[in-house]
């Protein structure tokens, strides 16, 4: 049975990414910063999700009756730490090419800037990785791996000064404790009394896992378990364990046909929708599974199933609190 824990591009296998909502940014010596408009609102968010393809279409509005002129963030989510294949990554990382990042305002083309910063949470550390030498962007592997040929000694001390980690993904090798995010951003100015349309569309580099930890022999009820980790974070409940359960189950015996599953995980960063001025008047969110046997999980509340793969969440003036994170679990049947 496959179970080596992987990552790869939906494209090639989430992007992190997934992406994110607009916001408004400052740009200064420290990096950028997002933070609230005093006057733009967000009158409708319009967003799809899936393996394949994100996209999300904004309608803003400029009620004042003075041209405002901001800078624009849009921020994909920090990439997977668990992401074994980064090379590809690195392929792709100078334009996101590889993921067909594509802006339209008012229905005209538009490119954007695209920055990179090193993250350690909330606190940028661009500068100060640069200036010890460090790549912003980095993998486990050795060669790519910043620590991995200091002494003991010399890693215990980046990890207590907290530079580095010691990260379970990696077999708890040293690792930077840093992650690589990036911004597109643009310049957009606001017509007095006028709204703007804006759509994004992407192809997501998506985490998954070729085997998983929802096997029922595997499941543990401890609060430091994946059950335990995928209840808060996906908002998994006793219906999908129930599901996995029924999917995988193989009455036929050892000599029959047995079912595997995977795991796909997508993440969007959903909070910043939260730094207009109020809530976003009208919020639709749309995720697709991809195939009808497929499960799917995610923490939103008033989910409606409107078709075979697609779940729908509708709601009023919408005031985002946490980011989307979306959890699929495909099954595969093998000799």
């Amino acid at each position: 049975m496959p179970s080596a824990a992987l990552l790869a591009a939906a494209g090639f296998l989430l992007a992190s990414p997934i992406a994110a909502n607009d916001s408004e940014a400052e740009i200064g010596l420290g990096g950028i910063e997002l933070k609230p408009s005093s006057a733009l609102r967000m009158l409708k968010e319009d967003l799809y999700v899936s393996a394949d393809l994100v996209r999300v279409d904004y309608v803003f509005e400029n009620p004042t009756d003075e041209y405002i002129t901001a800078t624009i963030a849009f921020p994909m989510p920090s990439q997977p730490r668990g992401l074994a294949a980064r090379d590809m990554y690195y392929d792709n990382t100078e334009n996101w090419s590889g993921f067909d990042f594509a802006t339209h305002v008012d229905g005209r083309p538009l490119r954007l800037q695209q920055l990179d910063r090193a993250m350690i949470g909330d606190r940028d550390v661009t500068d100060a990785v640069a200036e010890r030498g460090w790549p912003m962007a980095w993998a486990h592997f050795d060669e790519l791996n910043p620590f991995a040929r200091l002494s003991e000694t010399e890693q215990e001390a980046l990890v207590a000064e907290g530079w580095a980690v010691r990260d379970p993904l990696f077999g708890n090798e040293v690792v930077p404790a840093w992650d690589q995010v990036t911004y597109f951003v643009r310049e957009q100015t606001f017509e007095p009394n006028s709204t703007v349309a804006v759509r994004h569309e992407y192809v997501p580099m998506v985490g998954g896992s070729a085997g998983s930890a929802l096997y029922p022999q595997y499941r543990s009820d401890d609060a430091d378990s994946i059950l335990a980790e995928y209840r808060t974070k996906y908002c998994l409940d006793e219906d999908i364990v129930a599901g996995i359960d029924r999917r995988v189950a193989n009455p036929g015996g050892a000599e029959e046909m047995q079912t595997y599953m995977g795991e796909t995980w997508l993440n969007y960063v959903l909070s910043s929708g939260a730094n207009w001025d109020g809530p976003i008047r009208e919020f639709r969110l749309v995720v697709d599974k991809g195939s009808p046997d497929a499960l799917v999980a995610f923490c939103m509340d008033g989910v409606k199933k409107i078709g075979p793969t697609q779940f729908e969440v509708v709601k009023q003036d919408f005031e985002p609190t946490r980011d989307l994170e979306v959890l699929i679990i495909n099954f595969f049947r093998y000799d």
